[in-house]
């Protein structure tokens, strides 16, 4: 293999050195402990490791706060028919920057930022972190593809202690 040059050199020499000793392959894809979580994509959450599973035990779905978006339930509906899912966590956290500011604080910062108009775009800020995870379990249970399918529960993650907290 060539040495990997250009703005991604680092990574794709990690990868090399972690493709050395792979040891995953041959995986089928399914949720071994039938286990999705919804969580943040926030660098701090270690999804798997904060509640005791590793490579092949959950399907994991992350974007900015931990939000159950459409794509997000796509997903979930996915996991629930086809890859042994049939227990949801759904799993914000504590000092996540998408409960920091408005729509509109945050659609003013991204212009500022950007040099560009970012008015049309939606964010899924989070006013009311434990109103949106209620909102987000509500969504997970009343789809009519995943419902009584799957047990759902709404967490919510403290990166300052690692704790869960269960609320919905």
């Amino acid at each position: 293999m060539s040495t990997p040059t250009g703005d991604f050199a680092d990574l794709l020499a990690h990868n090399h050195d972690y493709a050395q000793d792979f040891s995953l392959g041959g995986f089928d894809g399914i949720a071994r402990q039938g286990v999705a979580i919804v969580t943040c994509m926030d660098s701090r959450i270690e999804p798997l490791a904060m509640v005791g599973l590793t490579h092949g035990d959950a399907k994991i779905f992350r974007n900015p706060g931990g939000r159950v978006t459409d794509a997000a339930l796509e997903a979930l509906v996915l996991g629930v028919h086809l890859l042994n899912v049939n227990r949801i966590m759904v799993v914000p956290h504590t000092r996540c920057a998408m409960s920091q500011m408005s729509e509109n604080e945050l659609r003013e910062k991204i212009t500022e930022v950007s040099g560009q108009d970012a008015w049309w775009q939606h964010f899924h800020v989070v006013a009311d972190q434990h109103a949106a995870l209620v909102e987000d379990v509500h969504r997970v249970t009343s789809h009519p593809l995943i419902g009584d399918r799957a047990q759902v529960g709404g967490f919510l993650y403290d990166v300052d202690t690692g704790l869960l907290n269960l609320l919905v």
